[in-house]
């Protein structure tokens, strides 16, 4: 870890296979640096890695998140999402965000919560019963990019359960 750098998210897990997962890396266009930094840092969390004046890169529960500047999107604008209806929420196309383990997710929910995010769908539990059961709660960025963090009781056996 680099001088300056502090983890403020935890390491992944391995749970499938033999072979170590590997972070992903997502680029997301915002309308405003600074208030990316803002939200990914002060509200979600996120460790900052390396920055320019166009992107800034967060440490997204071990991921690497990178913003780049669209200004395009104007001092106000938001990009558009797509929703499709599961479980009977209405669910935002694209979004991306992270598996969480439970206790993680309830910490995030809650510092959400605290800090006023308001949720398009809020924290609960969907496929209720199934071998899919997960705790789920969506949210937008200040630029509009849509969020998922889901939890299972058991990531290994319910992430990808049909049965």
């Amino acid at each position: 870890m680099r001088s300056g750098f502090a983890r403020t998210t935890a390491p992944r897990k391995v749970y499938f296979g033999f072979m170590a997962l590997t972070p992903f890396h997502l680029a997301l266009q915002v309308r405003d640096i600074a208030e990316a930094r803002a939200f990914y840092k002060g509200i979600i969390g996120c460790g900052e890695g390396r920055s320019a004046e166009h992107w800034v890169d967060f440490d997204l529960y071990g991921h690497q998140l990178v913003c780049h500047l669209n200004p395009a999107l104007g001092r106000d604008g938001r990009l558009a999402a797509h929703l499709n209806p599961v479980d009977g929420d209405s669910v935002p196309v694209p979004h991306c965000g992270v598996v969480l383990e439970m206790r993680e997710w309830e910490a995030l929910a809650e510092r959400l919560r605290r800090h006023g995010v308001q949720f398009l769908i809020e924290p609960h539990v969907r496929f209720a019963g199934e071998p899919g059961e997960q705790a789920t709660m969506f949210l937008f960025d200040p630029s509009g990019n849509a969020l998922e963090f889901k939890s299972f009781r058991d990531i290994a056996r319910q992430l990808f359960a049909t049965a």
